[in-house]
């Protein structure tokens, strides 16, 4: 038997061609030699980055998908978090294939999705049963603003691996959870005897063997694709081997960049047909200083969140809005992030020392290179306050013009990537944050442009 796995391909189309030709060549060929193909993808197949998935809501990687011709899927936080409640719920409807997923929870019901099965059984002719379960990394918080419930894996693994175990000859775990999770339940569940990893972009290219579980795991973005071979002896796993195949090193063939690009073309003219606002003047960005377009986004940030206060780094903007119509193309090339506004209640205190921490962090972050959390861009870029002023000779901080009141309550504006990224611990630790689920960034700055410089009825 064979398993083909997939996982954080993040919408990297450029890998896509190859990654379907070698998998459906590979099958047909095992097929011959009545070997048992299974193929699974553990997630974030979709990437918001990409002009075609936001045009079409991730429908795209979805029909790409159904090309490969799947046996299991399921989600990664790109598809549990970078859609709407609606959306999530809409996006596999026409797979071809089940979704796995057993750790999440409709809050508007608190049943599991009706568009999630609890776990698949492949069987093989020789009577082998393969039992597939999965589990997805449980943000609690940013699964809750848009009415799902991301269940703890320890929560769910104990009935679950009780109620297959008997059923099967091998469980395995398609898991959107990260190595260090993974490790943890090998060691926990030895019962397991196969853990398929991704969501932390690992990579290992033989597998990992932690006590009777074998981990495995296949990069990001396409680079690879991973292949395990299992031989079994009547019903008795006799022998598992791991290994990952170079997509760049498999062959080229006629068509496939016409096919890349043509995604890429596909996805503008979509997102290009839907115009916003029209602006009488250019808007610039800049990484460094409070830019025009740094400027609108402050404001959007404070319509949104009803605050006096926002905050937002300059390289957020990757590019300047120009005079005349801007589309929804315009606001995801200057805005690819997956980013959600949040609005954070502190205490003057804890407010201080948010400033404090930005204050001592903004020298290194006007030019460090920064991935990851949401991020999109290269440079973090400036550090930009709307209704805040620091002096940095007496460190004296301002609010509004007047001095910080240490025992007030404040509410700031600002993206979700200010509480995941490591530089200001004090929004995670001491915050009260409330998400908008519904829009990104670059709606809400398409919203407040849109308003604030709206389209003749002509246009």
């Amino acid at each position: 038997m064979v398993i083909f796995h997939t996982n954080d391909l993040h919408s990297h189309f450029e890998n896509f061609p190859r990654i379907r030709r070698y998998i459906l060549t590979q099958r047909a060929r095992l097929k011959k030699f009545a070997i048992k193909v299974i193929t699974v993808d553990l997630g974030d197949t979709m990437d918001r980055v990409h002009p075609y998935t936001e045009a079409t809501n991730g429908q795209i990687n979805i029909k790409l998908m159904n090309q490969i011709g799947y046996d299991a899927a399921t989600i990664g936080n790109n598809e549990g978090i970078g859609n709407s409640h609606q959306q999530l719920e809409t996006l596999y409807q026409q797979a071809n294939f089940p979704l796995i997923l057993d750790n999440l929870l409709d809050r508007q019901t608190g049943q599991k999705p009706d568009w999630t099965k609890e776990s698949k059984i492949v069987e093989t002719k020789t009577g082998v049963k393969i039992g597939l379960i999965a589990c997805t990394m449980p943000f609690a918080a940013t699964y809750d603003m848009n009415d799902w419930q991301a269940l703890p894996v320890d929560q769910v693994l104990p009935d679950l691996l009780a109620k297959i175990q008997p059923k099967v000859d091998l469980i395995v775990l398609m898991s959107h959870l990260g190595i260090n999770l993974d490790r943890q339940i090998a060691k926990k569940y030895p019962q397991i005897g196969l853990i398929l990893g991704s969501h932390t972009h690992h990579l290992l290219p033989t597998g990992e063997w932690v006590g009777r579980t074998l981990l495995c795991a296949a990069g990001k973005w396409g680079r690879y694709i991973g292949k395990v071979t299992l031989n079994f002896d009547q019903q008795n796993l006799t022998a598992a081997k791991a290994e990952v195949i170079k997509t760049e090193q498999l062959p080229e063939a006629a068509g496939d960049q016409l096919e890349i690009d043509g995604y890429q073309k596909k996805g503008e003219q979509l997102l290009q047909q839907f115009k916003v606002a029209k602006l009488p003047v250019t808007l610039n960005a800049s990484l460094i200083g409070n830019s025009p377009l740094t400027k609108i986004g402050l404001a959007a940030v404070k319509n949104l969140t009803q605050t006096k206060l926002a905050i937002l780094n300059g390289g957020l903007f990757l590019g300047d809005l120009h005079e005349g119509i801007i589309t929804k193309n315009d606001l995801h090339r200057i805005l690819p992030h997956p980013m959600r506004i949040v609005r954070v209640r502190l205490n003057g205190y804890n407010l201080w020392r948010l400033i404090r921490e930005m204050e001592k962090n903004r020298n290194h972050l006007r030019s460090a290179f920064v991935k990851g959390n949401g991020f999109r861009g290269k440079i973090f870029g400036e550090l930009v306050y709307d209704g805040i002023q620091y002096d940095p000779l007496t460190k004296e901080v301002l609010i509004n013009g007047q001095p910080i009141d240490l025992g007030s309550e404040y509410e700031l504006g600002t993206v979700d990537n200010f509480i995941y990224c490591p530089y200001f611990p004090t929004l995670e630790i001491a915050g009260h944050a409330s998400y908008w689920g519904d829009r990104f960034l670059r709606d809400i700055v398409g919203d407040y442009l849109a308003t604030k410089y709206p389209l003749e009825k002509e246009e």
